[in-house]
């Protein structure tokens, strides 16, 4: 018998209780033992929940409990998270956890008291919700040298893109019904804005590259900015616009992005819609292995939580070993020393002068029309592959000139 303990009894902490009671048979099966929820802890009250018998208020109950081998920590959040995770891993018990935030802050802290403690800390949901990929990245890919990792990684953001291309929808509309579905928090700042699906490929590349990459060093930028017509340019020229991680190693760096990019119709993250994430990683003898599901939810991310509690049920003298080496200087490469390529969207009163402007400021390039668009003096081009610190200063030249104003830009991946 394993005795388990859940810290917060939310979306993902109740979901985790009803996995374990409803699949107990499967469960046990599979870790060789039998698996049961001793306690949960919450400040607040359940009286009419299934699991009101093993509910407390008091983390003594769970900490000082030597039965309990295996704590589940579902609070969210990097404080008092992070405060009892500590005191499990000290009292020499496993932790598994969902909380991105906490492992992409405090990774290599707990790792290593972890390792110290000789037991198991766990985050298979951390990324990917249900989507099996910190598992894969640690064990079926670890003979591969990994060079890279592209994701559709946040579900909210990528159902409000799924909703303004196919339905023409403006982003405020769609968060709105995003929100109205359950998809979007009421303050959706993390998911918009680009912070959860940071805080997640930084733990993807903390993992392929054996070293800290810390999450506010990664530049990260949003979908707020996304209009409609942004998609129907990006449509002309054969893609769809997707809120984008990407990580590489590029020699003794890495370089992570966040950022809306377009990606063409043949690209495997092109045809990822509504709240399903997607994660295509690259090895150097694998080639590219693609890991697709629901990304969050309360049953897909509690199955990845039990997974993890049934996999240290299944190895009670397993430890963690992977530690995340930290460097003291910051490892990921600045943004404005990666290249790319760029669709810019411009008005202007004079397009033709406008035109001969943006070829003599950026070279070559490749206009785009649109045949129905919101507005006569507008156009779009495409820039040639160059950093982004000279991208921008070739934007800043073009701005300056009088009537002409950048509506938009936005990369293009791949």
């Amino acid at each position: 018998m394993v005795n388990v303990a859940i810290l917060g009894y939310g979306v993902v902490g109740s979901g985790v209780a009803e996995v374990i009671k409803k699949n107990s048979e499967s469960i046990r099966q599979r870790a060789g033992t039998d698996i049961k929820v001793k306690w949960i802890l919450d400040i607040r009250d359940f009286p009419d929940s299934p699991d009101k018998d093993v509910l407390t208020k008091n983390a003594d109950d769970v900490f000082n409990d030597s039965e309990v081998s295996i704590v589940v920590e579902t609070i969210g959040g990097a404080k008092i998270a992070h405060e009892f995770t500590k005191r499990a891993l000290m009292a020499g018990k496993s932790v598994v956890t969902s909380n991105k935030e906490l492992v992409a802050t405090h990774g290599p802290e707990l790792l290593q008291l972890a390792k110290e403690k000789g037991v198991s800390y766990l985050f298979e949901a951390s990324v990917g919700g249900g989507i099996p990929i910190i598992r894969p990245l640690n064990q079926c890919l670890a003979a591969n040298e990994i060079n890279g990792i592209t994701g559709i990684l946040n579900g909210t953001t990528n159902y409000i893109l799924t909703q303004m291309k196919k339905e023409g929808k403006s982003f405020e509309t769609a968060l709105k019904e995003a929100q109205q579905n359950g998809y979007a928090e009421q303050n959706p700042t993390a998911d918009v804005e680009g912070h959860d699906t940071c805080r997640k490929i930084a733990i993807l590349s903390s993992i392929a590259y054996n070293e800290f990459v810390d999450s506010e060093n990664i530049y990260s930028e949003g979908i707020t900015k996304i209009t409609v017509d942004d998609m129907k340019y990006a449509e002309a020229i054969g893609g769809v616009i997707k809120l984008i991680a990407v990580s590489k190693k590029i020699n003794d760096k890495i370089f992570a992005r966040v950022s809306p990019a377009i990606v063409t119709s043949e690209h495997p993250l092109a045809n990822v819609e509504d709240v399903f994430n997607a994660i295509v990683v690259n090895g150097d003898a694998v080639g590219d292995a693609m890991f697709y599901g629901r990304g969050a939810g309360k049953l897909p991310t509690a199955s990845a939580v039990v997974a993890d509690v049934i996999d240290i049920a299944k190895h009670p003298d397993s430890v963690t070993t992977g530690v995340w080496v930290r460097t003291e200087e910051n490892n990921v490469l600045p943004v404005e020393e990666s290249s790319t390529r760029f669709l810019v969207r411009v008005t202007a009163k004079n397009i033709a002068d406008t035109k001969k402007n943006v070829l003599s400021i950026f070279g070559e390039t490749e206009f785009v029309e649109l045949h129905s668009k919101s507005k006569d003096n507008e156009f779009a081009f495409i820039s040639g592959e160059t950093t982004e610190r000279d991208f921008n200063a070739k934007l800043d030249k073009l701005e300056s000139i009088p009537d002409i104003t950048v509506l938009n830009r936005i990369r293009i991946e791949g």
